[in-house]
C-alpha cells in the first residue's frame, strides 16, 4: 500500500551524501570511479547529484503510478534540480534563522500521517519499508518541508495586510456571495514570462502556451504536460493545486472557473508570472454553518507543591459534596477554583464550542444532563466538578462568512506574495549549475 506522504507534505529529496571513491580492479589496473558529485553551488550550499537522481526517482514513481507519459528525461532533469535549488534556499533561510523541528514535533506529524493512514506506527513503519522508504528517511522528509512552510509563514505572512474594510466589500459583492456554495480542486500550467524579456520572448512563451493549450484540447495529458513545460512550484506533481475557493485566484480566473465543467480548460492567460492554463478538477459545494454549543461552568483545583494528587482529589470532592447539600455553585467556584478565566465568573465557561474544550472535559460534559452536576473528573489541567447549564444549535453562518472571506483574501495575497517571494529569493541567489 502506498503511503500518501503527499498528502502532508511534498517530496524532499531523500539521498544521502555518498562523499568518496571506490575502487575498480581490472586485470591491468585498479582505477577510481567517483560516487557523486556536485550538480549545483546553492549559496553556502550545494545539490548533489545523488540528490538529484533520487528525487528524480520519486518523481518518476509519482508520475507511472499516475499512469501518465513520461516526459523527457533532460527536461523533467531541470524542473527537478530547479525545484531543489529552490528548496535549498528555503532551508538556508531557516538555518540562518534559527528554526528547528523538535523530536516531539516530529514524531507527532508521523504519528499524523500514519492516522490519516488508518495505521499504527508499526503498521506505517513496515508500509513505509515496502515502497522502499524507511523511517529515518520519512523524518528527514517531513522535518525538511515543516522548516519550509515555517519559513513561509515568517517571510510571507507578515507582509500580507487585510483591512475589515476588504472583508466587508469582498462579502458584499457577487463573487463574495457566490464563494460559500462552491469549491474547486484545480490543476495550472505556467509557462514563464521573464520580467526583463524583449517582445520576441514573450511572443515565444505566447506561441507555447498556445501550442499547450491545443494539445490539451485534443486530448494531451495536463499532469504529463504540467511535468514536462509548466514553471509553476507544483509542477511535478502534475500541476494540481489542491481545493481552492475562486476568491484565491486572481482575475480573470476567479470567474472563468465558475464556468468550467469539470475536466475543462482554461484558454491561457497572461499573468505577470507568465501564461496561465487552469484545468477544473472536481468541485463541491458549501452549506450552512451550525455549530452545537454547551452552556457550562467548572470548579478546577489543581495539585501543587503544597497539595498533592490525593489532597486536591478530596478537596474536589467535599465541594461536590457540599454543592449536593445546597451551597451555592458559584459562591464556591469564586473562592476555590484555580481556572483563573471562569474562577470571578462564578465557574461560568458561558457557551462554549466542546471541540474548543481538552477531550477528558468534552466527554464528560456530552455524558453530563442538563442540571446534573458531574462527579469529580482528572484533566491535564486537575481535577474538575462541572454543570450543565443548556445546550443549543448556533447558526455561526456570518462569523464563518468573515472568517472565510478573511482566510480567502489573506490566501490570494499568500500565492502572489509566495511566488514573487520565490522568484526574489532565486534571482538574488548565487546559483551555479554544473550539470
Amino acid at each position: 500500500m502506498k503511503i500518501k506522504l503527499s498528502d502532508y507534505l511534498r517530496p524532499l529529496t531523500l539521498g544521502a551524501l555518498l562523499l568518496g571513491s571506490a575502487l575498480l580492479a581490472t586485470s591491468v589496473s585498479a582505477q577510481v570511479r567517483p560516487l557523486d558529485r556536485i550538480v549545483a553551488i546553492v549559496d553556502n550550499d550545494v545539490i548533489m547529484q545523488s540528490q538529484l537522481e533520487q528525487r528524480l526517482r520519486e518523481v518518476e514513481q509519482t508520475i507511472e503510478k499516475r499512469g501518465a507519459e513520461m516526459p523527457p528525461r533532460d527536461v523533467m532533469q531541470q524542473q527537478v534540480l530547479e525545484r531543489l535549488i529552490t528548496e535549498n534556499l528555503q532551508l538556508q533561510i531557516g538555518d540562518r534563522s534559527g528554526i528547528r523541528i523538535s523530536d516531539e514535533e516530529l514524531n507527532q506529524a508521523l504519528a499524523t500521517i500514519a492516522q490519516r493512514n488508518n495505521m499504527n506506527l508499526d503498521q506505517f513503519r513496515s508500509a513505509l519499508a515496502a515502497d522502499g522508504l524507511s523511517l529515518e528517511t520519512a523524518r528527514e522528509q517531513i522535518r525538511r518541508e515543516m522548516v519550509i512552510s515555517r519559513v513561509r509563514q515568517r517571510r510571507i505572512a507578515e507582509r500580507i495586510q487585510v483591512s475589515n474594510q476588504e472583508v466587508e466589500n469582498f462579502l458584499a459583492s457577487d463573487l463574495g456571495k457566490l464563494q460559500l456554495s462552491e469549491e474547486y480542486r484545480l490543476a495550472n500550467i505556467l509557462i514563464p514570462v521573464p520580467e526583463s524579456s524583449d517582445s520576441a520572448a514573450i511572443q515565444a512563451a505566447e506561441r507555447s502556451a498556445a501550442d499547450t493549450y491545443q494539445q490539451l484540447q485534443q486530448g494531451a495529458d495536463f499532469a504529463q504536460l504540467a511535468v514536462s513545460r509548466s514553471a509553476s512550484e507544483n509542477a511535478l506533481e502534475g500541476g494540481d493545486m489542491g481545493w481552492r475557493k475562486a476568491a484565491q485566484l486572481p482575475p480573470p480566473f476567479d470567474t472563468q472557473v465558475r464556468d468550467l465543467a469539470v475536466g475543462e480548460v482554461t484558454q491561457p492567460v497572461r499573468t505577470p508570472p507568465g501564461f496561465i492554463i487552469l484545468k477544473l478538477l472536481d468541485k463541491r459545494g458549501g452549506d450552512t454553518q451550525v455549530r452545537d454549543e454547551v452552556h457550562v461552568r467548572h470548579i478546577l483545583i489543581k495539585p501543587s507543591q503544597i497539595r498533592s494528587e490525593a489532597e486536591s482529589r478530596r478537596l474536589i470532592e467535599r465541594l461536590r459534596d457540599r454543592i449536593e447539600a445546597g451551597e451555592d455553585f458559584a459562591e464556591l467556584a469564586r473562592n476555590f477554583s484555580e481556572d483563573p478565566g471562569s474562577a470571578l465568573n462564578g465557574g461560568d465557561l458561558n457557551w462554549i464550542d466542546p471541540n474548543s474544550l481538552v477531550p477528558e472535559f468534552r466527554e464528560v460534559m456530552a455524558n453530563s444532563a442538563s442540571g446534573e452536576l458531574s462527579e469529580p473528573f482528572k484533566s491535564a489541567f486537575g481535577w474538575h466538578i462541572l454543570e450543565v447549564l443548556g445546550r443549543r444549535a448556533t447558526d455561526t453562518s456570518e462569523e464563518f462568512r468573515e472568517q472565510q472571506a478573511l482566510n480567502l483574501l489573506r490566501n490570494r495575497k499568500y500565492d502572489e506574495e509566495l511566488q514573487a517571494w520565490l522568484r526574489q529569493i532565486r534571482d538574488e541567489a548565487y546559483v551555479e549549475v554544473k550539470l
